[in-house]
């Protein structure tokens, strides 16, 4: 009777902890979701700016510039008080997925278009982090995420001669500034997996950092254009670049990499191309063409394949 009880109990249990796990997974799914909406967005109004009168220098000024100021109370604050190791390792976040990360994607959309610029760097990002942690902390991919992963590269490479075929060849120097910037961010991701900062106080470091060590020169070189930009222009960048990208979707996407995982977070995040294109359209007047959506279907498997848990190892029974 008794061991009847323990089986039920431990059954109800097993229950619980299997529903608290799908809540968490759909909680990651939906952080990971608004992540790529504004993301999506980010890259067609940065090459919306950049095609225009603010320059590269300008999108990165606001973008941590206001992120600092908005979210400096997260660490600032009284009563709160970062050890010396945290901000150092906040100084490394800054240098993956600050001011350098996004002067690459700025450069690499000046060179490219939005579509393209969105394929390459989200994209190759879960790649390059799933090769990492396979390669460097020893984790199991599995061959499901494996075929992801390729089905990923495949189809970039297919959008990319889509591309070409309608559009004239990428410029070179653009999709490497896109693959260098997608390498570095595969790198914070796996780093913040295992840091003990929050989502906003990484956040909050990344934009300190970034505009302690940029602002002066930017400042200093009289790199400024916004004497050129209409107002409305300057209102546009200064909320998506520097409330919604520096603030909103750094916490959302680590709060996605916190609930999901490295691996997967990142996967769902390469869904940008799908959403990225669809935005151009009536923005940029950039339409992408039949085998060019064919392409991006391709990378949407892939990211399906690559997004999916491990499966858990079964104990051994053997005595």
């Amino acid at each position: 009777m008794a061991s009847g009880k323990v089986s039920v109990a431990a059954t109800v249990d097993s229950e619980r902890a299997q529903r608290g796990a799908s809540r968490i997974h759909v909680a990651g799914f939906a952080w990971a979701a608004l992540t790529v909406m504004i993301f999506s967005g980010w890259f067609v109004v940065t090459r919306f700016g950049v095609t225009r009168e603010l320059r590269i220098w300008d999108i990165a000024a606001l973008r941590f510039g206001i992120g600092a100021i908005l979210l400096a109370p997260a660490v600032a604050r009284r009563g709160c008080h970062l050890p010396v190791a945290r901000w150092g390792e906040g100084l490394i976040f800054a240098v993956l997925w600050g001011m350098p990360f996004v002067l690459l994607v700025a450069f690499g959309l000046k060179l490219t278009s939005a579509a393209q610029a969105a394929s390459v760097a989200p994209t190759l990002m879960p790649v390059f982090a799933g090769v990492f942690a396979w390669g460097f902390l020893r984790e199991r991919q599995g061959r499901v995420r494996w075929l992801g992963y390729a089905a990923i590269i495949t189809g970039l490479v297919c959008l990319l001669g889509a591309g070409a075929a309608v559009h004239g060849a990428p410029d070179i120097r653009g999709i490497a500034a896109l693959t260098a910037a997608a390498a570095m961010w595969a790198v914070y991701t796996l780093l913040f997996r295992r840091s003990v900062l929050t989502p906003i106080q990484s956040a909050a470091l990344i934009c300190i950092w970034s505009t302690a060590v940029y602002l002066p020169a930017y400042l200093f070189l009289g790199l400024s254009r916004f004497s050129l930009a209409s107002p409305g222009e300057i209102a546009l960048q200064a909320l998506y670049q520097g409330v919604l990208m520096s603030g909103v979707a750094l916490i959302t996407y680590n709060r996605a990499v916190s609930l999901l995982g490295s691996s997967a977070a990142t996967a769902v995040i390469a869904l940008l191309p799908a959403i990225a294109s669809i935005f151009a359209i009536p923005v940029l007047g950039e339409t992408p063409s039949r085998a060019e959506w064919m392409s991006i279907v391709v990378i949407v498997l892939g990211v399906l394949l690559a997004s999916r848990p491990l499966p858990e190892r079964r104990a051994s029974t053997c005595s």
